[in-house]
């Protein structure tokens, strides 16, 4: 039963990643797409960026529901960078809602185009710090050091940072992909292509990034990574997919690009699951939060298995039809 439940949560984190993250990072590619770049986005998230937070709020009732006390420490340890994104993600949705609906186009909407642009790179920031700050084990349950080391230490560093900047170049990464067939014209497709191809730079690099600065503040991270078999495997297939992106942005297809990318976003993600796993969230004293330290009540786990079941019959089919209906995508080849 408690196997069953973290499939589900690491799969809930996954979608989230890939379909969250392509929303987020469509604002993030705006930036660098021009004025026109607008007007594709909106095209393209409108229907279906509010219902990706679904992930999002499955995988928080599974923390508050299954593990309460990996949810208290992350509320109560990391709820600065928890409360930015959380104004993020509000900021980002009401101003692309008032930008996109509202009837004037006036000087307002310029106001809204900056606040969607900035909480789409904030949002992702904080996601990343926030998952470093998890993984860097300075969190402590003990209230004995100062605010400063109790609540700003542990996500204020160079580790989680660069864990910030990681995640908003991947972010950015996957929306440019899922972009190019969006665009209606071949010089759009090729604006995109060359965007996707400058954000598959910065996530290599930042993911390096992330190793070697996790190595100058003594979190061994190439030790854990070379220790998994799982990670290695997974760290494998995402380098052999790049020259095959690399193809398919020469020879663009919607659903085989679309296809690839998502392949190595989870990929990414399993390495990273392979990495951490039991273990949530590293703390200072070495007392790690576990799934199995943290676990709630078998009666609480067996309610908990019983609903998820029953939102996914809901959920499933009805996120099938949002996207049948919104996101048919009739062509298959882009270039033409």
């Amino acid at each position: 039963m408690l196997q069953i439940i973290i499939i589900i949560l690491g799969v809930s984190f996954i979608l989230y990643t890939l379909l969250g993250g392509a929303d987020f990072g469509a604002g993030i590619v705006e930036t660098f797409a021009g004025k026109k770049g607008e007007k594709i986005v909106s095209k393209a998230i409108a229907p279906v960026w509010e219902a990706n937070h679904v992930w999002l709020i499955l995988a928080i009732v599974i923390l508050f529901t299954g593990f309460p006390l990996v949810y208290s420490t992350i509320s109560v340890a990391l709820h600065i960078p928890l409360m930015v994104i959380l104004i993020g993600i509000v900021l980002r949705g009401s101003s692309f809602t008032f930008r996109h609906y509202d009837v004037a186009n006036d000087k307002s909407h310029a106001y809204y185009t900056i606040f969607f642009k900035a909480s789409s790179f904030i949002t992702p920031i904080f996601l990343g710090i926030t998952l470093g700050a998890m993984m860097l084990g300075d969190i402590s349950l003990e209230n004995t050091g100062s605010f400063y080391q109790q609540y700003i230490r542990p996500w204020y560093n160079l580790f989680c940072l660069t864990m910030g900047f990681f995640s908003a170049s991947l972010f950015g990464y996957i929306a440019a992909v899922f972009l190019i067939g969006e665009a209606g014209y071949l010089i759009e497709q090729k604006r995109y292509i060359r965007i996707s191809k400058i954000f598959l730079f910065l996530t290599i690099s930042m993911g390096v990034l992330v190793f070697v600065v996790a190595e100058l503040q003594q979190h061994h991270l190439f030790n854990e990574f070379f220790q998994s078999g799982i990670s290695l495997v997974s760290f494998g297939l995402v380098v052999l997919l790049t020259p095959v992106v690399y193809y398919l942005f020469s020879h663009p297809n919607t659903v085989y690009l679309r296809a690839a990318i998502s392949v190595q976003v989870t990929l990414i993600m399993l390495g990273w699951f392979a990495i951490q796993f039991p273990i949530l969230v590293y703390e200072r004293n070495g007392n790690h939060l576990t799934f199995y330290n943290t676990q709630a009540p078998t009666a609480t786990l067996h309610q908990l298995l019983l609903a998820l079941f029953v939102g996914l019959l809901l959920v499933i089919p009805a996120f099938y039809f949002l996207f049948k209906v919104f996101k048919d995508n009739k062509g298959q080849n882009v270039n033409h």
